[in-house]
């Protein structure tokens, strides 16, 4: 599922930039963060922009 701004709002969650998204240039981050019963996906050159959301059991 793609949300624009998750329910608690983006500036609410504690994003983390993934350890294995990593080029040799730097620019290829996701970034996760999770809430009660969601894990959030986003790609961190664009913070605003759409995020993917799971529940914790996928």
């Amino acid at each position: 599922m793609i949300h624009n701004s998750p329910a608690r709002g983006a500036s609410e969650l504690e994003w983390f930039k993934s350890s294995y998204s990593s080029s040799g240039d730097g620019n290829d981050c996701v970034e996760v963060a999770k809430s009660p019963g969601l894990v959030y996906v986003r790609d961190s050159k664009e913070p605003e922009g759409p995020q993917l959301s799971f529940a914790l059991d996928a």
